[in-house]
């Protein structure tokens, strides 16, 4: 191996390490930002993680985005629609897991509204009887992880957009 040989081999390991650790870099950087939205999220009080979720939704399409008053809502926090679906969705804060009653509740909401899709959004997961009860009574579930994906998306969204602004 001559010495040029060399040189381009040793520029192009360090090109290559240096590309590694920006990815590392910005891939921590993405996460601790994700991590403090989420975390502000788990100190939200109810009403106002209500108002985070209708926004949530909002940045993921969609339209007649509204939140219900507080009380005598019937079991729905936020009524709302995307491409011609009409939904009714209950908003979980919780510390710990969610259970069936959140299901059964948003399942009386949404016929109330006379909404097509009922979901329950929460910022924490669901017991197994509330993935039961949502299996037979055809609710959604937004959990944690999925709520994470939204806001992921969500800023990955408004990044392009500005960046083509």
């Amino acid at each position: 191996m001559t010495q040029s040989n060399i040189t381009v081999l040793a520029a192009l390991i360090g090109f290559i390490a240096f590309m590694a650790a920006l990815i590392i870099l910005i891939d921590f950087f993405l996460r601790r930002r994700r991590d403090r939205r989420a975390s502000r999220m788990d100190e939200m009080e109810g009403h106002d993680f209500e108002f985070f979720c209708a926004d949530l939704l909002q940045a993921q399409g969609f339209i007649d985005v509204e939140v219900t008053r507080g009380s005598g809502d019937f079991g729905v926090d936020i009524l709302a629609e995307k491409d011609g679906v009409t939904y009714a969705v209950q908003c979980k804060r919780y510390s710990g897991p969610v259970g069936v009653e959140a299901v059964l509740r948003t399942y009386g909401g949404q016929a109330y509204y006379e909404r097509m899709v009922g979901a329950v959004m929460t910022n924490q997961y669901f017991t197994s009887p509330a993935v039961e009860a949502a299996k037979k009574l055809r609710i959604l579930l937004w959990d944690r992880g999925y709520m994470d994906a939204m806001m992921e998306e969500s800023s990955s969204r408004n990044g392009r957009q500005h960046q083509s602004s």
